[in-house]
Order: C-alpha cells, then sequence, then structure tokens
C-alpha cells in the first residue's frame, strides 16, 4: 500500500486538478456574461440574447460541478489532513466560511434568476442578477486565495501550545487575510480564468466559422433539403453569431494575454522573495551564485534524477547573468539563493518543468493573438484557415497553463504545507492507514475521471447544438415584447432536444 501521507497528497492533487477547472470556467464566463446581459437588456440586436442564452448554459454546469467537487476537497482537510486543520485552523477555517456565508450564497441566490428568470423579471433585476452572480463567483476566489496564500507567505498570528500541540493563533487579521502573496495571487488567478476563457470561446467560434467556410467552398455536402431557405437563413444568423463572439474572445485575449506574461515576471520576482526555495526549484539554481545563469533547458542525466529532489546532475541550456535580472528586476549581479542552501528542497524537474510550460505557453497565447490582430486588420479574420485550427487547438490550452501555474505554487512550496511552520507530511491526519488512504485514492481517481468525461461530454454537446434560436425583432414588436424576454432554454432543455 502507498504511504498515507504520498497518498493524501496525490489524492488532493488529483480533485484540485480536476476541481480548477470549473471555476476557471465559472469565473473566466462571469465578465462576458454580465456584458452579453447589459448588451441584450439596451438594444434590440437578438445576437446579443442568444449570445447571453448559449454561454450561460455553460456557466451553469460548470457552477454546479465545481460547487460539488469544491465541498469534497473541503472535507478533505478533515479526513486526510486532520492535523493540519487542527494546527492552522482558527485562521485557514475563517476564510472558509467566509466564502461560503458571503460568495457561494450571494451566487447560488441569484443564479436561479439569472439562469431561469428572464421572462420573470424586469430588466433592472435582472441586470442586477447577472452582476450578483458573477461577483459572487469572483469572491469566492477571494476568499479560497487569502487562505492558500497565507500558506505561501503567513503573517498576522502567534504560535500557540493546545493540549500540548502547537497550534496557529490569529492575532492581526488584516495582515493575515492581506498577506504579501495574496494580491499577486489574485490578479495573476482572476487574468488567468478570463484569458482561459477567451481562448476557449475563441476556440469555439473558430471550428463554427471553419465549418462554415468549408460549407461555402463546396467541402461540406449541403444538408438543407426543402427547407433550406429557412435553414439558410438561420444558418447565416448563426455565421454572424460565431464571428461576434470570435472577435470579443480576441479582444480579451489581446488584452489578456500580455498582461499575464508581464505581471507573472514581477510575480516571479516576489516569489524570489518571499520564497527563494520555490524560485530556486523554478530555475533548477542549486548553488548560490552571483551572476547566476538562466537555465533554459534542465534535462537529467541519470533517471534517478527525476525523483530524487537532490540531484543535480543536469544537462543545460544557460543564458549567463540571465536570472539574476528576472530576480532582481534588471540586475545582472543579483545573487541567486541555491538549492544547496536549504536542508530540503521540492521535486526539482516537477517544479521546473511546470514553469517552464506555463510560461512557454504564455507567449504562445500573446503570439495567438498577435496572429489573429493582424489577420483582422488585413481583413481576412474569417479567411485564414491556419488561424482556424491553431485556435481550435489552444482552446484547452488557457486550462493547462492554470494547472501547471499550480503545480508550481504548490508542488514549488514542498516539503512546507504552511511554508516554514508544517511540513505536509507532519499534517497528515494520525490514524490515517495506508491502506485506507490507497483505497480513497483510487476511488477518487475513478470518480473524478467519470466526472470530468461527463462534464465534457456535456459541455461538448451543448457547444454542438449552437446558439439558440429566439423570434426576430420585428416578430418581438409585432407582439409587444423586447427579443430578450422571449422564453429561455433551459440547459436541460437543450440537452433533451439535442
Amino acid at each position: 500500500m502507498v504511504d498515507p501521507a504520498l497518498a493524501s497528497r496525490l489524492q488532493f492533487a488529483l480533485t484540485t486538478i480536476v476541481h480548477i477547472i470549473f471555476p476557471v470556467m465559472s469565473m473566466g464566463l462571469a465578465p462576458f456574461l454580465v456584458y452579453f446581459t447589459w448588451k441584450s437588456i439596451r438594444s434590440l440586436d437578438p445576437l446579443w440574447e442568444r449570445q447571453r442564452r448559449f454561454w450561460i448554459r455553460i456557466f451553469a454546469i460548470s457552477f454546479v460541478v465545481g460547487t460539488v467537487t469544491g465541498l469534497v476537497l473541503e472535507f478533505e482537510f478533515g479526513t486526510n489532513f486532520a492535523a493540519f486543520s487542527t494546527f492552522a485552523g482558527e485562521l485557514f477555517g475563517g476564510p472558509l466560511a467566509a466564502e461560503g456565508m458571503m460568495a457561494f450564497f450571494l451566487e447560488a441566490t441569484f443564479l436561479g434568476v439569472f439562469v431561469f428568470g428572464r421572462e420573470k423579471v424586469g430588466d433592472a433585476l435582472y441586470m442586477v442578477s447577472a452582476v450578483a452572480v458573477g461577483l459572487g463567483t469572483w469572491l469566492s476566489a477571494v476568499w479560497i486565495l487569502i487562505a492558500n496564500s497565507w500558506m505561501q507567505t503567513p503573517r498576522g498570528y502567534e504560535l500557540a501550545r493546545q493540549n500540548g500541540q502547537p497550534v496557529v493563533t490569529l492575532v492581526d487579521p488584516v495582515a493575515a487575510y492581506l498577506n504579501p502573496r495574496f494580491p499577486w495571487m489574485f490578479v495573476h488567478m482572476q487574468s488567468a480564468a478570463v484569458l482561459s476563457v477567451a481562448l476557449f470561446m475563441a476556440g469555439v467560434a473558430a471550428y463554427f466559422v471553419y465549418r462554415s467556410d468549408r460549407s461555402r467552398d463546396g467541402d461540406e455536402p449541403d444538408s438543407s433539403g426543402d427547407d433550406g431557405a429557412s435553414e439558410g437563413a438561420a444558418g447565416t444568423d448563426d455565421v454572424r453569431f460565431w464571428r461576434t463572439t470570435l472577435k470579443i474572445a480576441l479582444v480579451v485575449l489581446l488584452l489578456t494575454a500580455p498582461f499575464q506574461v508581464v505581471h507573472g515576471d514581477s510575480y516571479a520576482r516576489h516569489v524570489a522573495e518571499t520564497q527563494p526555495q520555490k524560485f530556486a526549484a523554478m530555475e533548477a539554481q542549486y548553488e548560490t551564485e552571483a551572476p547566476a545563469a538562466l537555465h533554459l533547458i534542465a534535462i537529467p542525466t541519470d533517471p534517478s534524477a527525476f525523483t530524487d529532489p537532490r540531484a543535480e546532475n543536469l544537462w543545460t541550456v544557460d543564458i549567463p547573468a540571465m536570472a539574476s535580472v528576472l530576480a532582481s528586476g534588471g540586475d545582472p549581479t543579483y545573487e541567486v539563493t541555491g538549492l544547496d542552501e536549504f536542508g530540503e528542497s521540492p521535486p526539482v524537474a516537477i517544479v521546473f518543468w511546470s514553469f517552464r510550460a506555463m510560461v512557454l505557453l504564455g507567449f504562445w497565447f500573446i503570439g495567438l493573438a498577435a496572429w489573429a490582430a493582424y489577420r483582422w486588420w488585413r481583413g481576412d479574420l474569417f479567411a485564414d484557415r491556419r488561424l482556424h485550427l491553431a485556435l481550435m487547438g489552444s482552446a484547452p490550452l488557457g486550462f493547462v497553463a492554470v494547472e501547471t501555474g499550480w503545480i508550481v505554487t504548490e508542488v514549488g512550496r514542498q516539503p512546507w504545507v504552511v511554508q516554514g511552520l508544517l511540513k505536509t507530511e507532519e499534517g497528515v491526519s494520525p490514524g490515517l492507514t495506508g491502506t485506507e488512504a490507497t483505497l480513497t485514492l483510487v476511488g477518487f481517481a475513478l470518480v473524478y475521471t467519470g466526472l470530468l468525461v461527463g462534464y465534457g461530454y456535456v459541455v461538448r454537446r451543448l457547444v454542438l447544438a449552437g446558439p439558440p434560436e429566439i423570434e426576430s425583432t420585428a416578430d418581438s414588436s409585432e407582439s409587444g415584447r423586447n427579443p430578450s424576454q422571449t422564453d429561455s432554454t433551459t440547459t436541460a432543455e437543450v440537452v433533451r432536444d439535442d
């Protein structure tokens, strides 16, 4: 059987890796949905109501699954990491409780109105529900990241003894909750969520634009049959829908991709100042040097180096002094502390390559946005099939970048669960056996794999169902209704009709 500490860490990593997909989707979609709602209220153009209805379905299913998987994560603090909960419960429990009371309740209260109540409430209340749901989604991230950032840079506490065991006592909530890491984590995470959803939207839109262009060029058979005229009109509306979606997603991508790289560079300097051990692992820097070279590539020359954090037998491709420049913000003589200065190190290969994957993806997103902007400026955004294929292939990559970023954040902190205060192996539930931990790990792996497959299947069906049809402006005017107040189609109806 697997060691209970290792099995618990693997189980928590598995559940976190799967869970993070759903809040990223809902947090990233929130500002888009607020915009679509505002446009649908102010405009008689049914395009915006179709945008709102289409994307709200994916938001709703992501919110539901994210809520369930998030609750499981909180239970794991008691089942697998009871010692950690005892040690840091006074500080850690507050943000989690606030997240439930302030963020989740706000989001859940207005979600029913936002998803099902468009034709039942007025424009003002519906707009309030959209903003409240979006605010609740982002407020959840505030409290979760307060808790996690405190584990990275603990502040505002004192150590006391309770029943002979050391425990954290909260003495300064402001210092603890607004610890040095929190603003960096929050801005980077929320920007990553919006960027990830913009890539997803661009990929989905590019797929339908690509298909429509192939159909017009005769690469695909016309299956309109006897209803060709009516389907042709609907098809024209759909082409306009997806082209608008593509443009909106690319505008957001153009704004967020460069910002994320610039902010990430500053964030890395903050890590070098507050967690030099993590920064050293990110750069595979073993010896303290000034200047320190940046290792573009670090490949172990012995298989044991993949699992041995202290292995230094690496083949590297370097840029002289660049690690010093990045750590200091421009000083090529800055001294970078090496891993040899610390007693224990994280698994360097995992942290090093996860960090480089994240950075590489970040620069790819900038290049992709620039490519799309150039084709848009040239007037052939909708004709460049290679661009469409690149956007389709990049649709999930924002989520991959988020996953690798969290691997750097969490694995890079090892062996500490609370930096400098409590090691991960010391936070595991003392009564947990290897058999129990292994069985739950296997069970979670099976359940979460099925959950992820099921979520992907539902989202795929929602996407392929396309935007819902609504009354035209003329028909709505004759009946005395605004297009945005026609009967809405729920997620369940879409899945059933498809």
